[in-house]
């Protein structure tokens, strides 16, 4: 490999991505890692914060253009069985290790409908290629992964270049933090050395664990259905099954009418504690005897285009009812709700359900009551 080029890698903070950008930095190249985890070691790059569940992805675009190439590793999953995963998951699942890959991928089709030289390579996993029960979401996503690349190096050969996208398939290995280990470089070294080298070469497939691998797909091959059936019962047997959910779901309700700073610092305070939160808003205030100034349309439209708040929703009456739609592991309220007729009740019904209710200190600030008395002082003047 030439020396002196600028690699992007997304997802080098650790595992193989961080394997692969120590090796770039051994070989005085620059690099840029994307992570939203700091990396797990030190070195002269340069690290972007970024979330592939929620970052817009066109924000790479200008790093792409400015690079002579990609390595893409960002990835995460759990063996499990499919109603145990919430819509939320899922939908993380698939945006993450699926649509994020691929938007990715699409930005880099300038570089590789090119004469120059661009070092595009994307890990992918043996799950995208074979039947993977118990891995359903995350096989779905890798699998889109998969032959979005198989079409697209078509695509590209038919026009002449010969870049390629190389499409890393790997098995389970030791060394990365995917399955909870510890990023091991040294374990790693020679599977780093064996992606690099592909990727330079612009093969379009490069197996880890090659003899695995082939084998595997074999299998498949000659009987999809058994070798399916097989696949689930070594998962259970080896004891696969991971029951904790990867993402931490947080909710909250509230009215929300004249929104304030201390709404906000609500919705900060709460997103603080979980990776996806949902925000219930009332139809109205009757709940607490009082009017509301700013129509429900209007109120839920402003709480969606908070940078905190990942999802909005009409809330249910009772946060109880709330969960039996939405399966959420945390709910935040005021500490003035603390030890209350309703929440002593949501605290005995959550109890067996693995919900945490987080009470946040009640803080003086501007509130809606005295803004409402504002109000109604100043129509009454």
């Amino acid at each position: 490999m030439a020396q002196h080029k600028k690699f992007l890698v997304i997802g080098g903070s650790n595992g193989v991505g961080a394997s692969i950008s120590k090796h770039l930095l051994a070989n005085s190249d620059e690099v840029i890692i994307c992570d939203y985890l700091e990396p797990c070691f030190k070195g002269d790059f340069e690290y972007h914060k970024f979330d592939l569940f929620k970052d817009n992805i066109s924000e790479l675009k200008t790093l792409i253009e400015n690079s002579d190439g990609i390595f893409i590793t960002a990835g995460f999953g759990r063996v499990a069985p499919i109603e145990t995963f919430s819509d939320t998951e899922i939908r993380k699942t698939l945006i993450v290790n699926g649509e994020s890959i691929i938007r990715i991928l699409n930005l880099c089709l300038n570089k590789l409908f090119c004469e120059k030289d661009f070092i595009c390579t994307v890990i992918t996993s043996i799950a995208g290629a074979v039947s993977s029960p118990l891995f359903a979401a995350y096989s779905a996503a890798k699998a889109s992964v998969y032959k979005f690349v198989e079409a697209a190096n078509v695509e590209i050969g038919k026009k002449g270049f010969s870049n390629r996208i190389t499409n890393v398939v790997a098995t389970s290995f030791e060394g990365t933090s995917f399955n909870g280990g510890e990023t091991n470089f040294e374990a790693l070294r020679p599977l780093t050395a064996k992606i690099i080298d592909s990727s330079v070469k612009h093969e379009e497939l490069c197996y880890l664990n090659e003899d695995v691998v082939k084998s595997v797909i074999q299998r498949y091959n000659e009987n999809p259905k058994k070798f399916g059936s097989e696949s689930y019962d070594y998962k259970v047997k080896n004891n696969r099954i991971n029951s904790n959910s990867k993402i931490k779901v947080g909710y909250l309700s509230g009215t929300f009418d004249l929104f304030h700073i201390g709404h906000l610092n609500l919705l900060r305070n709460a997103k603080q504690y979980c990776d996806y939160l949902i925000v219930g808003v009332h139809k109205d205030a009757s709940h607490k005897n009082k009017p509301t100034f700013i129509p429900f349309e209007e109120r839920i439209e402003i709480i969606k285009h908070i940078d905190y708040v990942d999802e909005a929703v009409e809330c249910c009456k009772e946060d109880s009812d709330a969960w039996d739609k939405l399966h959420f592991d945390l709910l935040f309220v005021g500490s003035d709700y603390k030890g209350t007729e309703r929440f002593n009740r949501y605290e005995n019904y959550f109890k067996d359900k693995g919900v945490k209710i987080i009470y946040f200190p009640y803080t003086q600030t501007t509130n809606s009551t005295e803004l409402r008395k504002a109000i109604s002082k100043k129509n009454d003047e």
